[in-house]
C-alpha cells in the first residue's frame, strides 16, 4: 500500500537536490506529507527548512494508465490560466527528468484556505454562506468554460469538436485497458449513448473534467481562491462538463452518491435545480435540452472512472485516499451503471 506520509529519509535524495536548485526561498531539508485525497495523481504538501510550504504533484506509484497522469499537460494548463479570471495556484517548477524521481512532477505555491471535502467540513455553513460558496463555484466554472483559449495559449490543447465522441471513446478504452472483470453494461450503455449523441449547443470551452468543491480551495469569504486538479482537463462541451459537476451535488433525499460523504448533504445548500438555474443565468447556455442523455453519460463515465479505481485497488494503489473495500467499490460501479441505464431509457 502507498504511504500516508513520506519522510526526507525515504524520499529519493535526488528530489531534494533538484528542489533546492529550482525553488528559491524554499531551502532544504524538506518534509513530505501525502494529502489523503484523490484516487489517481498524488499530491504532497512539502515543508521547507524555513517552514515555508509548497505543493508537489506526481503520478501514482502503481497501476498508471498510459493516457493519464500527464504532469506536463496539467502544469501547462494552470500556468496558462495565471492572471485570468480563473483562480489557480502559481506554478513554481516542472521536472521532466525522470532520473530525478522516475516520473515527471511539478511544484506549485501552497494556497491557504478551506477545502469542503465532506459533510463535516461543511456542516457549520448557514444558508447564506452555502449560497455564497455555491455562486462562486458556479461563476468560476462559467469563467473557464467561456475563457478565450487563443488569448491564453491553450487553443491547441485538444480538438474543439466531437467532444462527446472523444469522451465515449476515451473512457471505454480506459475500462478495456484496466479490465479486471466482465461487466456487459459498460458496452451496452456505450452503444446506446454513441447512437444518440446530441448536437452540441454551446461553443467549445475549457472543460475541467472533475470540477467540484473538493477540487477547489475557498478563501475566508467563501469565494473560490484556487481551482485544482486539472488532470482531466480538455477542450469540449461546457454542458457535459457542467452536468458532470452537477451530479456531484448530492441532496439530502438522495440514496446514491458519487462521493462517499458529500458536503452538499448540508440542507442549507441550494438544490441541484437552483445550481442549474444559476449556471444558465451566468453563462447564457441552456443545459436542460438533452438532460437525460447528459445524465446517462455522466453516470456511465463515473462508473468507468470508479472501475479504474477498483482495478488499481486490486493492484495495491489507492492514491493515498481512504477508500471502501474493493468489493464495495465494485458494487458502487454496478449501481452507477443501473442509474445510467435508467436515464438512458428516457432519452
Amino acid at each position: 500500500m502507498e504511504p500516508s506520509a513520506v519522510t526526507p529519509e525515504s524520499w529519493p535524495h535526488t528530489v531534494s537536490e533538484w528542489l533546492a536548485e529550482q525553488l528559491a526561498g524554499y531551502a532544504p531539508p524538506y518534509a513530505y506529507s501525502l494529502v489523503p485525497a484523490g484516487g489517481s495523481n498524488l499530491t504532497y504538501i512539502v515543508t521547507s527548512g524555513s517552514g515555508r510550504r509548497f505543493v508537489m504533484r506526481r503520478p501514482p506509484l502503481a497501476a498508471r494508465l498510459a493516457t493519464a497522469h500527464d504532469m506536463a499537460r496539467e502544469y501547462r494548463i494552470m500556468q496558462a490560466l495565471a492572471g485570468s479570471p480563473v483562480p489557480v495556484p502559481k506554478m513554481l517548477a516542472f521536472c521532466d527528468d525522470e532520473t530525478i524521481c522516475d516520473v515527471s512532477f511539478y511544484c506549485m505555491e501552497m494556497v491557504d484556505g478551506r477545502v469542503i471535502r465532506d459533510h463535516s467540513s461543511a456542516a457549520d455553513l448557514n444558508t447564506e454562506q452555502c449560497a455564497t460558496a455555491t455562486r462562486s463555484l458556479v461563476d468560476a466554472q462559467v469563467a473557464f468554460h467561456t475563457i478565450d483559449l487563443q488569448a491564453i495559449g491553450l487553443s491547441d490543447l485538444a480538438q474543439h469538436d466531437a467532444y462527446l465522441e472523444r469522451q465515449l471513446r476515451r473512457w471505454k478504452k480506459q475500462v478495456d485497458k484496466a479490465a479486471v472483470r466482465d461487466v456487459p453494461a459498460f458496452n451496452q450503455l456505450h452503444q446506446e449513448l454513441s447512437g444518440n449523441i446530441p448536437e452540441q449547443c454551446a461553443a467549445s470551452g475549457l472543460a475541467h473534467g472533475d470540477y467540484r468543491f473538493d477540487n477547489t480551495i475557498l478563501a475566508e469569504d467563501l469565494s473560490i481562491a484556487a481551482v485544482l486538479d486539472w488532470e482531466l482537463c480538455t477542450i469540449g462541451d461546457p454542458v457535459a462538463d457542467f452536468i458532470w459537476s452537477l451530479n456531484y451535488w448530492a441532496q439530502p433525499d438522495d440514496t446514491l452518491y458519487w462521493l462517499q460523504d458529500p458536503p452538499t448533504l448540508n440542507p442549507n445548500f441550494p438544490s441541484r435545480q437552483q445550481v442549474m438555474n444559476w449556471y444558465q443565468q451566468a453563462s447564457g447556455i441552456n443545459v436542460e435540452q438533452h438532460l437525460s442523455w447528459y445524465n446517462a453519460f455522466s453516470w456511465w463515465k463515473q462508473a468507468c472512472i470508479v472501475e479504474g479505481v477498483y482495478a488499481r485497488l486490486l493492484k495495491g494503489a489507492s492514491g493515498g485516499m481512504k477508500v471502501a473495500a474493493a468489493d464495495q467499490v465494485a458494487e458502487r460501479v454496478d449501481r452507477y451503471l443501473v442509474q445510467a441505464g435508467e436515464y438512458a431509457a428516457s432519452i
